[in-house]
């Protein structure tokens, strides 16, 4: 178990080490590390070495100047100037916040970022605020469209936050895949199968292999195949595709400069860098907060009291699971797998920032 205070101090260390001002640094650290200890592992410290990879490849700006490039009362296009999307993320989040201060609601649309870690941080920014908070970004093309055998779309995330009156908030926060990259990450860590439905091979055939990406295969939509729905995941993956990068000037669809290290940048990209939308909604926009947070509250507890079926000991609902995982891991510690923890052991070596427990 490696403490939050210590893999914070580690990863703050690496951020400054790519150039990032230390604020920036900070704030990277807090969304990056808020994935851990949600129970996000796929999206944690796991991925720290990924983003110096991008910086080392010139593809990453340390120093950021995020901008307004065009906008209106409710409305902004922010440019990300190629900066960590663990940055960009939350301060385009923040202008739609402000926006929806002024105008009851605020919509961002964000290209030339990077990847910005769990959709749902940004999201539940908004909840500090008692307003709604909505998040979207696209991804390495990884996933088949339903019937494609190729690759054309990302794991491309929807989180949605909204404030209660005493009950905790609702968060959905989940890929439009049937399951994350990261997920087969750690599976190929433990050495584990996938399951049937996640993912398939270069050809297009079902396949249990979670390095099939690697191989030429790729991620299949929310459902697995057409008789379980995955039209309509794919249906979900393009609407956040168009959302954060059609709409912003972002690269979209297979052109989406990858994260991963397996696949090549694309040629004569389209857009600019990968896309986020973000959107922040004043419930009092609407009706009066009080009222609606009292409906919420309504609504989360006949959910909760609902007959679980059998084998099943309660019901939850969106963001349960990821609080009680939290509180635990905030007391307890962070549990890294070996890879994650040798790969950075490597960084830390590299940029010689001390990775022990008394650092």
């Amino acid at each position: 178990m490696y403490s939050y205070e210590f893999l914070k101090r580690f990863s703050e260390e690496i951020f400054l080490r790519i150039g990032c001002p230390a604020d920036d640094a900070a704030l990277a650290t807090k969304v990056l590390l808020s994935a851990d200890l949600r129970g996000v592992d796929s999206h944690g410290v796991a991925r720290l070495s990924g983003y110096v990879r991008l910086w080392e490849a010139n593809r990453l700006n340390g120093k950021p100047v995020v901008s307004i490039v065009h906008e209106s009362p409710s409305t902004a296009l922010v440019d990300g100037d190629s900066g960590l999307g663990l940055v960009v993320g939350p301060k385009a989040m923040e202008i739609a916040i402000e926006k929806a201060s002024i105008a009851g609601t605020g919509w961002v649309a964000v290209k030339n970022s990077n990847h910005y870690g769990i959709a749902g941080y940004h999201a539940m920014m908004a909840l500090e605020k008692d307003m709604i908070g909505i998040s979207l970004t696209n991804a390495s093309p990884l996933v088949a469209p339903t019937f494609s055998a190729e690759r054309m779309l990302g794991t491309n995330p929807i989180a949605v936050a909204i404030p209660a009156l005493t009950e905790p908030p609702f968060v959905a926060d989940f890929a439009t895949t049937t399951v994350a990259n990261g997920k087969l990450e750690i599976l190929q860590r433990k050495n584990e199968s996938a399951l049937v439905g996640w993912i398939q091979n270069k050809e297009g055939l079902p396949s249990t292999n979670p390095g099939e990406l690697k191989e030429g295969g790729a991620l299949l939509p929310l459902g697995g195949d057409r008789d379980h729905g995955s039209h309509k995941g794919y249906c979900l993956g393009a609407i956040v595709d168009i959302f954060s990068a059609v709409l912003s000037g972002a690269n979209y669809g297979p052109w989406v400069p990858p994260f991963v290290s397996f696949l090549p940048v694309a040629d004569n990209l389209p857009g600019d860098g990968i896309g986020h939308f973000f959107g922040a909604m004043r419930i009092d926009a609407f009706r009066p907060a009080a009222d609606f947070k009292k409906h919420m509250d309504q609504w989360i507890q006949r959910f909760r009291s609902s007959q679980p079926v059998p084998g099943q000991s309660k019901v939850l609902i969106p963001g349960d699971p990821e609080r009680e995982i939290s509180k635990i891991r905030m007391q307890n510690g962070i549990p890294l797998s070996e890879p994650v923890v040798e790969d950075l052991k490597k960084l830390a070596k590299k940029y010689e920032v001390p990775f022990d427990l008394n650092f």
